[in-house]
């Protein structure tokens, strides 16, 4: 078994009696198909319909199904069975034991090409190339909880630590809402496992499908993927809770642990396209290609990058549909390859190597490959905590684990801010891990921390909807309250003050508060305070900001304004009087003619709303407005 495998399905078309009776067929184009671009809904699920509109991704031909009259031909050729379809490459998996008939299909004229794709009988069941290891745990030495954490995550609490998990989870993101796709080689006893409990009784567990077998079972098959989705499901509080233990899964079998051939990369595609139709969300895949049982389909360091592995050019598809994948670095740190593994290559995909809960690289979590950083991130990987066949958590090592250990973290961080695309999300991920500025190949960008990608994620939400703005005051002028929304900078203690001109503190309160987090409060009772300038102030001790407002008229920017300018029937002088005594106001055209005249008796520091009316038969243009007492100031005006 190659947990943690790749290949491109070998472009060798095999001579008549040759071993192999598994082929890829594909086809030249998708013409005169009863599909349409304009009917959606009869091969893609509401779900996915709904994903595509949200993130503004666009149907396209490899959204079609394969030209079902184009298999029909391909089918009446002879003795042939049909096995699968990729719709994104545009070929099917069939069993043939006949090169006549193989050479018939090759003459059809919408034939591209025929492949090899794999021995039909299974090789050795006890080949094991993996190098991951199982053993019993000592749940004895987990950390305690924290005390108000959601969950009680038992022996699996540093792994979900170490990534500052708990954060989501306590503000209710376990997942909820987002659909997984994991592909593996078996999910052997899930339907038996008390640490299945939770998402069988939910029904959170909506489908299997086996691309090896074709018999849509998964529960009897190798155990290994029931070790994955154990790390984000498991749900026995005090003995071990997942990452994601509130999301939804397709468990799907694409992996035949017993032998290696390329047909386990078409197996992969055909399992994320109908993950892809189905609606999820993501995939975790603990799956990579690079060696194979036959040498002559086995992929070269000359392959990284070019998404030209038929599993690589998958995921990219995958990911192009609006899906995250995230998929292991590989276990070959410490072999002969040393490399990460196909589909971990590519660029839209998240590559996860291995760390143990100290943050110490795994030696053999394999390394990024020249040209790219890769692997993206790392995660638990070395001694993570798994649940066993025996039904207890037990110990695992192996990129596989570290995989969706994060994979769940990232599906409830993606609950959090379902309106961002797959790799805005990946990017905020990225940016939140402990080497983003300085990546490398052994952690790539290191470890994420999600209370670093949430606020990274609610800044960006909050400039969206607010701009660049994060303290606001309303109504302005205001009567009897005033409602106040802020978004602080930075964690920590932060004080709202209303303030009068002379800086005494007219109401105050203070609270602890959280980066990026909205808040909103207000100031009431506010009636039998004097009209005139007042200021909102805003201050965590690192950050200040101030707002001015007026109540019972307009901000008073300078001690004589006019409103509105330019005016039309009539204006507003706002004047806050620096003097006390009788003064005049006079409007006047640009010659000095007098317009209108208006004296009042002021006292200093007080404010006054003086109207002009009845302009209508101004002509228009610009005027003077003057004080004259004491001061005298002059200022424009226009009709």
């Amino acid at each position: 078994m190659r947990i943690i495998l790749t290949a491109i399905l070998a472009l060798c078309i095999l001579q008549t009696g040759a071993q192999y009776t598994k082929w890829v067929i594909q086809f030249t184009d998708k013409q005169h198909s009863p599909y349409s671009l304009s009917n959606p809904a009869a091969y893609l699920s509401a779900k996915a319909i709904e994903r595509r509109s949200l993130h503004q991704v666009p149907l396209d031909s490899s959204d079609l199904p394969v030209n079902p009259l184009y298999i029909q031909q391909v089918l009446a050729t002879g003795d042939v069975t049909y096995l699968s379809q990729s719709k994104w490459l545009n070929q099917v998996l069939i069993v043939c034991k006949d090169a006549a008939t193989i050479n018939a299909i090759n003459a059809l004229p919408f034939v591209q090409q025929s492949r090899a794709g794999s021995l039909f009988k299974s090789a050795n069941p006890n080949t094991e190339r993996s190098n991951e290891r199982i053993q019993k745990l000592n749940v004895t030495n987990k950390t305690a909880q924290v005390a108000g954490e959601a969950f009680d995550y038992g022996a699996n609490y540093n792994q979900v630590n170490i990534h500052n998990g708990a954060f989501l989870h306590d503000k209710g993101f376990t997942g909820k809402g987002i659909t997984i796709a994991i592909l593996d080689g078996g999910f052997n006893k899930y339907k038996e496992l008390r640490a299945f409990d939770s998402i069988r009784t939910q029904q959170l567990v909506l489908g299997e499908k086996d691309f090896v077998d074709y018999d849509n079972s998964v529960n009897e098959d190798h155990p290994h993927g029931m070790y994955c989705l154990s790390t984000i499901a498991a749900n026995v509080p005090g003995t071990m809770v997942g990452t994601a233990p509130h999301a939804s899964f397709w468990l799907m079998r694409t992996e035949n642990t017993a032998s290696e051939y390329p047909v386990e990369e078409h197996n992969w595609v055909a399992a994320a396209e109908f993950a892809d139709s189905a609606g999820a969300d993501m995939i975790s895949s603990s799956l990579g290609y690079y060696v194979f049982d036959d040498a002559t389909f086995n992929h070269s360091y000359n392959d990284f990058y070019k998404n030209s592995t038929t599993v690589s050019m998958g995921a990219a598809m995958a990911a192009k549909k609006g899906m995250i994948v995230t998929n292991s670095a590989g276990n070959e740190g410490a072999g002969s390859w040393k490399y990460i593994i196909f589909p971990a290559d590519g660029d839209s995909v998240c590559a996860v190597g291995a760390v143990g809960n100290d943050g110490n690289i795994a030696s053999f979590s394999s390394y990024g490959y020249p040209g790219k950083v890769k692997p993206n991130i790392v995660s638990v990987g070395a001694g993570t905590v798994i649940w066993g066949t025996n039904d207890i958590p037990v110990s695992g090592s192996g990129t596989s684990f570290s995989n969706p250990n994060i994979n769940g973290l990232i599906a409830c961080l993606w609950q959090a801010f379902p309106a961002f695309e797959n790799m805005t999300i990946l990017n905020a991920v990225y940016e939140s891990a402990d080497r983003y500025a300085n990546p490398g190949n052994r952690y790539g960008y290191g470890i994420p921390d999600m209370k670093k990608a949430y606020a990274i994620l609610k800044k960006k939400q909050n400039t969206a909807l607010y701009g660049n703005d994060w303290l606001f005051a309303t109504p302005n002028p205001f009567t009897t309250r005033i409602d106040i929304k802020f978004i602080p900078q930075e964690d920590g203690n932060t004080t709202i003050s209303l303030i009068d001109k002379e800086r005494n503190i007219i109401q105050s309160l203070t609270l602890y508060t959280e980066a990026q987090e909205v808040y909103d409060t207000a100031f009431t009772a506010l009636d039998n305070l004097p009209g005139g300038n007042y200021t909102v102030l805003y201050n965590n001790g690192t950050n200040a900001k101030s707002l001015s407002l007026l109540k019972n008229g307009i901000i008073m920017h300078d001690w004589l304004m006019a409103a509105p300018i330019p005016f039309g029937r009539q204006f507003t002088v706002y004047l806050e009087a620096p003097e006390t005594g009788t003064i005049n106001l006079r409007l006047t055209d640009v010659a000095g003619k007098t317009i209108s005249t208006k004296q009042l008796n002021v006292s200093a520091g007080v404010h006054y709303a003086i109207p002009f009316n009845n302009l209508h038969n101004l002509s228009h243009g610009v005027y003077l407005l003057q004080y004259v007492g004491t001061k005298k100031k002059t200022i424009k005006v226009m009709r």
